[in-house]
Formats: C-alpha cells, sequence, structure tokens
C-alpha cells in the first residue's frame, strides 16, 4: 500500500512567484485526502502530475483565509465539470457556517458538499486508518491531523507453513487475515502458528499553523513524518509568539521530542530561504526537509526503508537547468 505526501503550497500567509498558499495532499492507496485549501490548490493541483482529482474529502486545520480560500473555486469548478460524487469538508467548530458563507461564492452545485465539524479526539475512520483529530495552539480555534494505520498482520514463515501442511492457495491468504483454516484430514491451523509479531503502521502527522506545543508532541510520537509550520526564525521569536507560529528550530525540538523519523517543514514566511529555514532546524534535529512545491515524501512500511523527500516528485516538468528555487 503506497503511502505519500504531497506539498502543493508551503508559503506562509502570502504566497510567492515559486511557493503556493498552504495545501497538502496525502496519497494512501486509491485515497486522496486534502489538508487546507488555499487560494490556488486547484491549479497546484493542474499544474503537477495529479491533475484537478475528485477529492471526497478536504480537512481544513483553521479559518484563516490563506488555509481555506481556494475552496470555492475548487467545488464550482467540479461542479462545472458534472461531478455527482459526495464531497466532505472536515474543521473545527465553525466549518458548517464556513460552507454556508462560502455558498454565496460558489453557488448552485451538481453533487452534495457535507460539512462536518470535529473536535480534538475525534476520529475519522477508513479502511485500514484512522484520521485523527488533535488541538494545536494557534490563537484560535484549530485542529491538526494524524493518519495513523492499523497494525499490519506479522510476516508470514512460508517454512512453517509448509512443515504444518499448508498448501500454496487461499488457504495461505485467510491465514495472513488472521483467520484460522482447517486442513483435509481436520487438522486446524491458527494465525499464530504461522504469523510473527504484528507490525505497526505508519503515521503521518500534520500540525497546521500552531506554536510549539506539547498536544502536537503527544499526537506526533513515534510518527514516520511530522508535518510542522515554520513561520519564523529564532531572530523574531517574539513576534512568533505574538501570532502563535513556531520558529524552525521550536519545530525541531517537537520533532524530537516526539521522536519522529522525518520533520517538513513549510508554511515558510516570504522574509526567509528555505535553506536558512533548513539550516536553524537541523542544527536541532538533522532529520528534517524544507519541501518546495511538488515535492513529496514517499513513506513505505518500515521494513522497506524510511520517508524520502522526493524533489518534484509530483511534477516531471522539472525547473530549467541553472534555476534556483529557494
Amino acid at each position: 500500500m503506497e503511502l505519500d505526501v504531497v506539498f502543493l503550497g508551503t508559503s506562509g500567509s502570502m504566497p510567492t512567484a515559486r511557493r503556493a498558499l498552504s495545501a497538502t495532499l496525502v496519497r494512501r492507496g486509491g485515497d486522496r485526502l486534502l489538508f487546507d485549501c488555499a487560494e490556488g490548490t486547484q491549479r497546484q493541483l493542474l499544474r503537477s502530475d495529479i491533475g484537478l482529482v475528485d477529492v471526497e474529502e478536504v480537512f481544513v486545520t483553521h479559518f484563516h483565509a490563506d488555509h481555506y480560500l481556494g475552496l470555492p473555486g475548487m467545488l464550482k469548478t467540479y461542479a462545472l465539470r458534472g461531478r455527482e460524487i459526495p464531497l466532505t469538508v472536515y474543521g473545527p467548530p465553525g466549518v458548517r457556517e464556513l460552507l454556508g458563507t462560502l455558498r454565496r461564492i460558489f453557488g448552485r452545485l451538481t453533487y452534495r458538499v457535507e460539512p462536518v465539524e470535529l473536535e480534538p479526539g475525534d476520529q475519522v475512520l477508513r479502511d485500514g486508518y484512522t484520521v485523527e483529530a488533535f488541538a494545536v495552539d494557534h490563537g484560535v480555534t484549530a485542529l491538526g491531523y494524524a493518519l495513523v494505520e492499523k497494525e499490519r498482520p506479522g510476516r508470514f514463515d512460508v517454512e512453517i507453513a509448509v512443515a504444518l501442511g499448508v498448501p500454496d492457495g487461499p488457504e495461505r491468504g485467510r491465514l495472513q487475515r488472521g483467520e484460522a483454516v482447517t486442513l483435509d484430514g481436520g487438522r486446524v491451523v491458527r494465525p499464530e502458528e504461522v504469523l510473527g509479531p504484528a507490525r505497526e503502521g505508519r503515521k503521518v502527522v500534520l500540525s497546521g499553523d500552531t506554536a510549539p506545543s506539547a498536544s502536537v508532541v503527544d499526537a506526533a510520537a513515534g510518527a514516520d513524518l511530522l508535518v510542522h509550520e515554520a513561520t519564523f526564525l529564532a531572530g523574531e521569536r517574539e513576534r512568533a509568539r505574538e501570532t502563535s507560529h513556531s520558529t524552525a528550530g521550536e519545530a525541531a525540538l517537537v520533532a524530537r521530542e516526539a521522536g519522529v523519523t522525518l520533520l517538513a517543514l513549510t508554511h515558510v514566511s516570504t522574509r526567509y530561504s528555505g535553506h536558512e529555514v533548513l539550516d536553524e532546524a537541523c542544527e536541532l534535529f538533522p532529520a528534517t526537509v524544507v519541501p518546495r512545491d511538488f515535492d513529496l515524501v514517499a513513506i513505505p512500511f518500515p521494513e522497506r526503508g524510511g520517508p524520502e523527500l522526493v524533489r518534484s516528485g509530483a511534477r516531471r516538468r522539472r525547473a530549467p537547468l541553472g534555476s534556483v528555487e529557494t
């Protein structure tokens, strides 16, 4: 089951020529989950290899304009294409009122849009994983989200299965799914006889906008990937406190305390280059990356390796040689 995180917009508060506003797409198997939908998100999708897919779920972290202003345009475009599949917009309390207000902009649609208000601790259950909402510290009602996969069965031991007389066929598949099988002759083979210890699933955490917070540390504990904002550098720590944002160094400390495998910093201010943000964070947490728009992080199962940043992974059309992105 493939899992990756596509960075569609990585700028903080204002777009730049090279960075769009907040939008992150998580792809797991055939599922497409969009976290925040800032101005220009549909165009970012169209500029990528992904295209304007009919996402079925959008998770809004909070109601600052740079995190939701792309919704009206995208919803209207879907209607112009004749979409019929329903779309659910999750968010903190107030998301229902927000969609009601935005309806004056996008008008009648060809499909149903369902707002769902979440509180910290609420879970959205999906096949094989959950999306869990958690509290963050941003001075307004805001949520972060954690995608947490269920445990996977342990490794199937073929040699033991052969020794027990389990034929190569559907019986082995049933055992891998946790079901006992009865062999010819009446012998019952149970899953624990041929499977190793259960293996943990993967975990991706997206903080949204937040000051450094113990709730983020708790939610991100042991995560394969933490996507955390880094709006400021240490020289403007007071400004970060005033606006309930984080510095790159503070985000790195959150990642270190949570014991994550990889930290990806987003919401990069126009004040800084990505290199400056990376340098500050790496002093405290070396396993840090600062994605650009259209980069992605691929997250294999742990036994196949660790999460990896793929530059321009969501866009085949590379930047011309000699160009510089910051």
